[in-house]
């Protein structure tokens, strides 16, 4: 038998064909979603659902043909923040106001932005949500609101209501953790479950409630308790808690119903060392009077024979949440250290120690890492690993959110008696 995860991200949708007794993938899709409205408003930032609803149904079909037809639940992870409305019908009336909309960052009274007033961020959906009722542009027709995922899942079972899984009721904004109740009530808001609720049944296979794309990712990278290190455009160090944790820059996230996932963010970690490249080029242009497309192998060259220094680095680039006008920078410099070499290999400590200094877990002997940043990059999985003083494990598959809705999915059919159990299938290479 098999299980499918289906994870709708914000430029591609992918789905995987998962074993259910060896956790292997049978088959992979993702597609582009190519699923933005274009808008004459700089700021705005909308998606056309019909397009994803599509998309997501051919590759749906295409793992169930693969699986000749023996798949026994399918979960679905997707881009949180983000909102759409309903009629009572079940059927979309908008378009998809996605994460990055930056409607709420609009001036509104008092000197507040439309965030401001509602104490949350730009992109969460009840912020977006307040944007349009006070502009008025909330469909007439509208008589809810819900995710992408929450519709996707929606539509799997034929249903003409959402339910929201607390991961992604979270990711709205104006959501209390301890009680998981919303603040505010817009009179549209969906049920909100605390489980891996089943929603009813597509094509003979249970889907359950749509995850987040950040709970999901950790469901499907990480067995056991140790922390997960994410390194794409920015990176995030994320571990398990048993009650909510707050900081700079640190924020807490429903994962199950039982503990919550603990993530600091940094807004500049694989973009860091995508700077020093692009810097790095510029040079060489510059020596050579041609244009350079890419110096990552040679830098990974270098880096093989290069991992000590004392010039140390701050890779806050693009600031933090907290503050978006602190600036990184390069320190302790020296005539003899004032090398490619040197400040490769800073930026790279700098990286890991932004996220070491987020940490709040236990010591761990291991630490999980994901994301394209990290896997393609072997200087900095050693020098994450001499940071976190743990040994570096990788999953063999890259789908980590569409494999982690797989699994949760799995507890819920009770294939497996709890999410622990069933993440013991992941694989690492």
């Amino acid at each position: 038998m098999y299980s499918i995860g289906i994870d709708i991200g914000t430029t591609s949708i992918c789905g995987v064909l998962l074993d259910s007794s060896t956790g292997e993938i049978r088959k992979s899709v993702t597609r582009n979603s190519e699923s933005f409205i274009p808008s004459d408003k700089t700021w705005e930032k909308i998606q056309d659902v019909s397009i994803i609803e599509k998309k997501s149904f051919e590759i749906l079909d295409a793992l169930f043909d693969e699986a000749d037809g023996k798949v026994e639940s399918i979960g679905i992870s997707n881009q949180m923040h983000g909102i759409l409305y309903i009629n009572a019908d079940g059927n979309c009336v908008s378009p998809l106001y996605i994460w990055q909309d930056e409607r709420g960052n609009q001036p509104y009274k008092d000197g507040k932005s439309y965030a401001q007033f509602l104490n949350s961020f730009a992109g969460y959906g009840l912020v977006t949500d307040f944007y349009n009722r006070e502009n008025g542009i909330v469909p007439q027709n509208a008589d809810g609101c819900c995710t992408i995922g929450d519709y996707m899942g929606m539509k799997m079972c034929g249903n003409q209501k959402p339910v929201m899984h607390i991961s992604n009721a979270a990711s709205f904004g104006c959501f209390d953790l301890n009680s998981n109740r919303f603040t505010i009530d817009n009179g549209m808001l969906p049920e909100v479950t605390a489980d891996f609720t089943v929603l009813g049944e597509y094509r003979g296979a249970k889907v359950i409630a749509a995850i987040g794309d950040n709970q999901a990712s950790f469901m499907g990278s990480v067995s056991g308790n140790v922390p997960l290190v994410n390194v794409g455009t920015g990176s995030q160090v994320s571990y398990l808690s048993d009650k909510p944790v707050f900081g700079e820059n640190i924020e807490s996230r429903p994962y199950d119903g039982r503990k919550f996932l603990v993530v600091g963010c940094s807004l500049c970690g694989g973009r860091a060392f995508a700077l020093l490249e692009r810097f790095f080029a510029s040079v060489a242009e510059l020596a050579t009077g041609e244009k350079c497309d890419s110096l990552y192998k040679q830098i990974d060259k270098m880096l093989e024979t290069k991992l000590s220094t004392d010039m140390t680095a701050d890779s806050r680039f693009c600031g933090t949440r907290a503050n978006p006008n602190i600036r990184g920078g390069y320190f302790n410099v020296s005539e003899d250290n004032f090398t490619a070499g040197d400040m490769a290999v800073a930026t790279l400590y700098a990286i890991a120690n932004e996220l070491k200094d987020m940490y709040g877990g236990e010591d761990s002997a291991e630490i999980v890492c994901s994301g394209n940043g990290i896997r393609k990059n072997a200087a900095l999985q050693k020098v994450v690993s001499e940071v976190f003083s743990a040994e570096i494990k990788i999953p063999r598959h890259m789908e980590e959110a569409s494999y982690g809705v797989a699994l949760a999915s799995l507890t819920a059919v009770g294939r497996y008696d709890s999410l622990d159990e069933a993440q013991k299938l992941i694989n690492y290479r």
